[in-house]
């Protein structure tokens, strides 16, 4: 072959052409598939066509990886903030939704009513509306109730969580001024006194805030809710994670003892019946439901949050009022612990996860199943929630860092390492996603 006949052969197919052929390996649409093969050509443009397909397909399984598709959680975190927190099944119609249609007398409603109504029955509030998420929630109510002035919060709760996101920060955003009160470990209820009795304050709020992923230990001192009722402003609680009763009546008296760490975690209905006027709590975590921010409790402050302006640019849409709403009614049937995965996950006992465990194990290759150890751990509530607390698990185990080649697998599955081991945790997981642990770890080259 001569040298022309050579660089002839080499010559690299049309964007078109290699665009089409890519099409038998993945289901992109044809306009992202152009995009990957010209990617393709200016990189190896005096390569084999060979060469071209493998790198091509490269880019294809990159833009693949940016594209959000369902994954199985087994981090052995329940409520991963990577993965969406609460896993919430995404179900339609395709019809129209009595969003804001008042059925009983064919005219514009409001989208906060069937919500708050079934809030009301849950918490005992007098009112509710539902905005983004809990930052959202935070935002809107001091704009609303505290616009140029002065808003008391303990210097222990005026914290950072995920993503940046500051109280002091917000309070500046909302046109509020925090008034920061006691100490980082020791705030008791006279500091908050003074603040209020301080006649150079102009006190609109007392807020006390759930500090998330953050927690201090030994010589502390905080005022409760009951004892902050007492001051002569609205107390608004924001308890973060959304546990709406403590006393938690949709766990069955033979599941109670797996629900023990969440002793101490704020709840919505014992922050009402102590005094607050408000609480403010996400969806998406122990309530179990889709990303939103719940502001509930006294209805001419809710009333007043509804009225802002702001509330129009943080209203959620009617595929997020419909999930909360069917996560609202599971409570009220008393089947969260089945209709919710969160509640389902954080309730199943260890010997049933041991069994799935031996029982995915079983199903493995010969090949496959001699690498496989089961073994006991600890997962975590995840998200902020209940921070410094662990759930008894169980866990497969495998030697060696194998996560990146489970990511690939086409359900990708999400694990940790410890200690160049690879841990697929089961309690973060359900018996759903068994199928799919038994086909990614048979792919394994173990």
């Amino acid at each position: 072959m001569t040298e022309v006949d050579e660089r002839r052969f080499s010559r690299p197919p049309s964007v078109d052409a290699l665009a089409r052929s890519l099409e038998e390996k993945s289901h992109l649409p044809h306009a992202l598939l152009v995009q990957c093969a010209r990617q393709a050509i200016d990189e190896v443009r005096d390569g084999v066509s060979l060469e071209i397909d493998v790198v091509a397909m490269r880019y294809v399984r990159d833009v693949e990886a940016t594209l959000m598709r369902d994954a199985v959680n087994a981090t052995g975190v329940l409520l991963h903030t990577n993965l969406g927190r609460a896993p919430v099944a995404i179900e339609g119609s395709n019809r129209a939704v009595t969003v804001e249609f008042d059925l009983r007398s064919g005219k514009r409603g409001s989208r906060h009513d069937a919500v708050s109504e079934l809030l009301q029955t849950l918490i005992g509030c007098e009112a509710a509306v539902v905005v983004n998420n809990n930052a959202a929630a935070v935002l809107l109510v001091v704009a609303a109730l505290a616009n140029d002035r002065d808003v008391v919060v303990s210097r222990g709760e005026s914290v950072e969580i995920g993503g940046g996101f500051r109280i002091p920060d917000v309070m500046e955003q909302s046109g509020a001024r925090l008034l920061d009160v006691g100490t980082t470990n020791k705030t008791r209820l006279r500091d908050y006194e003074k603040a209020c009795a301080n006649k150079k304050n102009d006190v609109a709020l007392v807020m006390k805030i759930h500090p998330s992923n953050f927690a201090m230990r030994g010589f502390v001192e905080e005022a409760s809710v009951e004892q902050l009722a007492t001051l002569p402003v609205p107390l608004v609680v924001d308890i973060g994670s959304g546990l709406l009763d403590n006393n938690t009546p949709w766990v069955s008296s033979t599941a109670r003892q797996l629900t023990a760490w969440l002793e101490g975690e704020p709840a919505a209905k014992q922050c009402l019946a102590d005094g607050a006027a408000l609480v403010l709590f996400s969806g998406d975590k122990l309530l179990g439901g889709p990303q939103c921010g719940v502001i509930a409790g006294s209805k001419e402050l809710v009333a007043a949050c509804a009225a802002h302006p702001l509330m129009r640019a943080l209203r959620p849409g009617s595929h997020t009022l419909l999930g909360l709403q069917s996560v609202l009614l599971s409570y009220l049937s008393g089947t969260a612990c089945s209709d919710i995965s969160f509640w389902s996950m954080a309730t199943t006992s260890v010997d049933a996860l041991r069994k799935r465990a031996e029982t995915v194990v079983h199903r493995l290759p010969a090949t496959h199943s001699s690498h496989v150890r089961i073994i006991e751990t600890e997962a975590l509530p995840g998200a902020g929630s209940a921070p410094g607390v662990s759930i008894p698990s169980v866990a497969l185990s495998l030697q060696g860092d194998h996560s990146a080649r489970l990511r690939q697998h086409v359900t990708p599955v999400i694990v940790r390492v410890d200690s160049n081991d690879t841990i697929i945790d089961l309690r973060s997981c359900t018996a759903n996603d068994d199928d799919v642990l038994v086909s990614a770890i048979s792919e394994l080259d173990l």
